[in-house]
């Protein structure tokens, strides 16, 4: 669950967007959903604060982000919402079809000098996978096919939310997606396929969610650095590194300190 946010934090941004829409109305057509608006208070306070911090150009590049962030917020106004014909303030209908394209969808593919078996083995034991994907901090099987996800956002936000495999060949295929009310809505799914010539395995991830916040919790992760692109490549290079070393420890066998 978010680490450095508060109670009262939250309390402090529902009051804003209480001012907003009781004293302050804005002259703007509201375009933002509260969902998306509460973030964008909370996200826009935290990046601003840290872009003050750093006390260089850059850092007031990202106080200036931050307070547009917050802008957006209190108002409920998203110009690039309202240039995109967007509008997530009111309830969704069969013309906002264009809405569900908001998600990510990440496709990556590496190459690696293992049996597939082995490599399946070792990912098909969820509480491997902190251990090769760096915004992870754990991962629970709780019953039968069913897990508990905890990940780390920008400024060490913590999400949660629980998942269930939907399909699985031994040593070829594992598809999972998200269940319940979680903060992730997520589905995917990792192919283990023989590489030509006998040289490895290839393992494709298929990965499509949503991420908190919506269109806009993709933006700021992008803006800071951290786009699930990128982050998927990182997390599959680093998979081989572990594998093509052949001293492979699993998370039961090494005490967890960063969850890296």
């Amino acid at each position: 669950m978010p680490g450095p946010t508060t109670s009262g934090s939250a309390a402090s941004t529902a009051s804003h967007l209480e001012l907003a829409r009781q004293g302050h109305p804005s002259t703007t057509a509201v375009n933002v959903g509260e969902g998306e608006r509460m973030a964008s208070l909370i996200g826009g306070t935290a990046v601003a604060l840290y872009g003050l911090s750093r006390g260089t150009l850059g850092g007031l590049g990202l106080a200036l982000l931050g307070g547009s962030l917050i802008y957006r917020g209190v108002t409920g106004h998203c110009s690039a919402y309202q240039a995109l014909g967007l509008d997530t303030a009111r309830p969704p209908g069969p013309q906002d079809s264009v809405r569900a394209q908001h998600g990510v969808r990440v496709d990556e593919t590496v190459t690696i000098l293992r049996p597939r078996e082995e490599l399946y083995r070792y990912w098909r034991d969820l509480s491997n996978l902190p251990r090769i994907m760096r915004h992870l901090e754990s991962v629970q099987t709780t019953s039968g096919n069913r897990s508990h996800w905890t990940a780390k956002g920008p400024f060490d936000l913590r999400f949660e939310w629980d998942a269930e495999i939907i399909t699985e060949r031994e040593n070829e295929l594992l598809g999972w997606r998200s269940v319940g009310e979680s903060e992730v809505d997520t589905a995917g799914s990792v192919h283990f396929i023989p590489a030509p010539g006998g040289r490895g395995t290839e393992i494709r991830v298929e990965l499509k969610y949503d991420p908190p916040g919506g269109q806009f919790g993709s933006q700021i992760a992008s803006l800071l650095g951290k786009s699930p692109e990128r982050q998927i490549r990182e997390d599959l290079r680093r998979f081989k590194a572990v594998m093509e070393a052949g001293n492979v420890a699993t998370a039961a066998d090494q005490p967890r300190g960063d969850s890296a």
